[in-house]
């Protein structure tokens, strides 16, 4: 394996935690804005800011981490990306400002009308945000990203129809996942009624993913001919194991099992995300642009990969004890002791 191989590698990791542990956080504000009126979605509410509360910053280091790598270890190809896909990247940034900024004012304001308008901007930026996002998936992975600076059509680059696909599945995709933390989270806090709540907004998520899923090959084989034959050719096992795990996790949440059915939903996206990498290599700009002409001199590869490894001794073990604080329930008592 080559060094922009591994560069390749590390860089989608990250991508994965990012979908997995933002994506969720980007769901659960969609849970958000469907949980009601004030008082009637207050509980549910409650649960989502105890949540997400601790993490959601600290989940964002992944969208940096990608980004950061993206633009050291293939300038060629970040700059072709950043240049043509501007409009929906700089809409989704701004949806990550204005979510942040709602969801930690929202605590802080006590007059109804205020609480109100900061809910609601955190909800819509929660499903605007990852939709965007998915776009720009789409018109990568649909070959709309031509090497060079703003070569590509700023508009028709991401709305065409597999970006719109990879939008409306971005946002499934992180309702579904929030929706299985959630009955998990429900259920730690002795909350059986909201756990169960949830554990049906969870199965109805997964059922219109996996609708959108099987007519999205249509929208693939008839706009992306390039990706479909990539999808159902060697990362078919990919794809198949993407199913699979689905079935499992709903299987599992009808069980109640909740611990797993987190696991096999994570799988399930997980696979996904792999499979569009296997299924595009080795282009990393369709059809034309490869990893290996992308990628940065070997010497800057180099010192690239030993400070990803430095910062992966330093920064992955503080997340997993920040996360597992919370999911003891340590760090959510004291955020509730904190907040009364």
């Amino acid at each position: 394996m080559s060094a922009a191989d591994l560069v390749l590698v590390v860089m989608w990791v990250g991508l994965t935690a990012y979908a997995l542990l933002g994506g969720a956080d980007f769901g659960a504000g969609f849970w958000d804005l469907l949980a009601g009126g004030a008082r009637r979605g207050e509980p549910q509410r409650t649960l989502i800011e105890h949540s997400i509360g601790p993490v959601w910053e600290a989940n964002h280091v992944w969208l940096i981490f990608v980004l950061v790598t993206l633009w050291t270890g293939f300038p060629t190809a970040f700059a072709a990306i950043m240049s043509t896909l501007y409009i929906p990247l700089t809409l989704a940034a701004l949806g990550v400002i204005l979510r942040g900024s709602a969801f930690a004012f929202r605590k802080s304001v006590s007059t109804v009308a205020l609480k109100r308008l900061f809910g609601a901007t955190f909800a819509t930026s929660s499903v605007l945000t990852p939709f965007f996002l998915g776009t720009v998936a789409g018109g990568v992975a649909s070959g709309r990203v031509p090497p060079g600076n703003a070569r590509g059509d700023v508009v028709t680059s991401w709305l065409n129809p597999t970006s719109v696909l990879g939008g409306v599945m971005a946002v499934g995709v992180c309702a579904y996942l929030a929706a299985v933390y959630l009955c998990g989270d429900a259920r730690r806090d002795g909350d059986e009624p909201m756990a169960d709540g949830f554990r049906r907004r969870a199965v109805a998520s997964a059922v219109v993913v996996g609708s959108f899923a099987a007519g999205g090959v249509a929208v693939l084989h008839a706009d992306a001919p390039e990706l479909f034959d990539g999808l159902t050719g060697r990362a078919l096992p990919l794809m198949l194991l993407s199913g699979l795990a689905g079935a499992a996790s709903l299987a599992l949440l009808v069980r109640r099992s909740y611990l797993v059915a987190r696991v096999a939903a994570a799988v399930a996206v997980t696979a996904v995300i792999w499979g569009w990498g296997v299924a595009q290599y080795p282009y990393l700009l369709s059809p034309s642009l490869t990893v290996d002409a992308a990628a940065a001199d070997p010497a800057a590869l180099r010192p690239l990969l030993v400070t990803m490894g430095i910062a992966g001794v330093l920064v992955i073990p503080s997340l997993v004890l920040l996360f597992a604080m919370f999911q003891r329930g340590e760090g959510a008592h004291a955020a509730t002791r904190e907040d009364a």
